[in-house]
């Protein structure tokens, strides 16, 4: 995804259970991240617990820049951990929203890591806060913690409170938790979000991709159903699934498979790879363009571009080389410094590019802020014309459970009234989006997909007030 004002990823979550005193814990927690990284780039925390003591490290940066060889050290051998990388899609960007949360109460301690959003958090918090509750964080995990911890103190275990507390939740959520005793993962019954479990032997992995698996040798075993509370203690692992409804139709979001996850993933049942090179061969079919190459916007606009390239029989070859040293969180301000951030992450291949008809395939365009500058550039190579293709539809519509778009007035799609248009604002000869009624073509036919963004039609009650409260507001003031 090229524009850095464009979609944010949500987070990732990590969790390890060992029955192996020679598995480090910790370490196997920092792989399983650096895996992840793509899903977060703004921070990073792990927890470990050592005979039910748990010891965490977290804050702002990358996973290799917050965690030292001493730091990973520091944490302790113990038996489990929990891990997290985070965009911030609802909560400030602050020291005060790293993941893991800690939290002690009268039964115990809880570490809590989430992926998604819950859409009824600010409803939840104001509750809270008349029971004299007291927030130090902005962020989504808080209120999650709050509302395990309330149940907890009533209840006679972990997973029940858990359980209990999940009726209480609205939106998407992927969450791994460890109290003293208990590794848990939960994912929300529409399935919005994420999560697989995998083994080490006899030790136990949640994680939200089986690409952070394949980083800790481990061995995929399955998804986390939508619905379902696993819980992972001495005695093994064991499930409650009263919040699984077969009959209910689930609702994976589509950008998993578009642009977050990584391609060598394989989400629930559907491998990215192949789920991106489809694309990329419907437009080829819906989009037939008389070009001399094809080329990809790195990195998640390769696979597509190579399904687009399968199908019309145009090679394919590499036209824009991406600086790797640049994560996807390098943002800039203003208009000439984003047009100078393109030519920093991008740079044309002259030999690819000069004098040739070119496509352009991308996973997505949302904002579309600095697209017209990757165009410029490929101008500036020499392309005799440059066909714009997107593997996804038009985004027209704000998100709720996990992203960063929150107003419909920031979407280039609303922005102009019809395709040409939009290809006349970024200088592009012409543009191509896939077709909604294609994308479920994109996943196992039986399959439920959230495609809210491109349809307005959102399967859970949305939020009645801005994602980004007063409390976010007083927060960054």
């Amino acid at each position: 995804m090229l524009d850095s004002a464009k979609l944010h990823e949500e987070c990732g979550v990590f969790g390890v259970y060992s029955n192996d005193p020679a598995l480090d814990v910790a370490v196997a927690t920092y792989y399983g991240l650096f895996a992840l990284q793509h899903r977060g780039q703004e921070s990073c925390g792990i927890f470990v617990s050592d005979r039910g003591v748990p010891a965490g490290h977290r804050a702002k940066g990358l996973v290799n820049d917050v965690f030292t060889k001493d730091i990973l050290a520091g944490l302790g051998r113990g038996d489990k951990a929990v891990g997290h990388v985070r965009y911030g899609a609802a909560g400030a960007s602050s020291s005060r929203n790293v993941q893991p949360m800690h939290v002690n109460h009268s039964n115990g301690s809880l570490v809590v890591a989430h992926n998604g959003n819950i859409t009824n958090a600010g409803e939840l918090r104001r509750d809270f806060e008349m029971q004299g509750c007291i927030f130090h964080s902005t962020s989504d995990v808080e209120v999650v913690a709050y509302a395990i911890t309330r149940e907890r103190i009533q209840c006679g275990s972990i997973e029940e409170a858990v359980a209990t507390a999940m009726k209480s939740l609205e939106g998407a959520f992927s969450i791994v938790m460890m109290s003293s005793r208990k590794l848990i993962a939960v994912r929300d019954p529409l399935g919005f979000r994420p999560l697989c479990l995998g083994m080490i032997d006899d030790s136990y992995i949640v994680a939200s991709e089986s690409c952070a698996l394949d980083a800790v040798g481990a061995k995929f075993v399955r998804d986390v159903l939508p619905g379902e509370i696993i819980i992972i203690d001495a005695n093994g692992l064991r499930s409650i699934t009263d919040s699984c409804d077969p009959a209910r139709k689930k609702h994976m979001c589509v950008f998993e498979y578009i642009y977050f996850a990584r391609p060598d993933s394989v989400i629930d049942g559907n491998s990215v790879h192949i789920s991106r090179e489809n694309a990329g061969k419907i437009l080829a079919m819906e989009y037939p363009v008389c070009a001399d190459v094809v080329i990809g916007v790195p990195d998640s606009g390769l696979d597509a571009a190579v399904g687009y390239s399968k199908q019309s029989g145009i090679p394919y070859a590499i036209g824009l080389i991406k600086n790797k040293y640049i994560g996807r969180t390098f943002i800039q301000n203003t208009q000439s410094e984003r047009a100078h951030s393109v030519r920093i992450k991008l740079n044309p291949v002259p030999s690819v590019i000069k004098g040739k008809r070119v496509i352009v395939v991308e996973d997505s365009i949302v904002r579309g802020t600095t697209f017209h500058h990757l165009v410029g550039l490929l101008r500036e190579a020499g392309a005799a014309e440059i066909h714009i293709m997107s593997a996804s539809p038009p985004y027209k519509y704000p998100c709720y459970f996990g992203t960063d778009v929150k107003t419909r007035e920031s979407l280039i799609a609303n922005q102009h009234e019809s395709f040409e248009k939009i290809a006349e604002a970024i200088g592009a000869d012409s543009i191509g989006f896939l077709p909604i009624a294609e994308l479920r073509k994109l996943v196992r036919p039986k399959q439920g997909i959230c495609t809210s963004c491109f349809t307005g039609e959102y399967p859970v009650r949305i939020p009645t007030e801005p994602i980004r409260s007063k409390y976010e507001e007083k927060l960054e003031s």
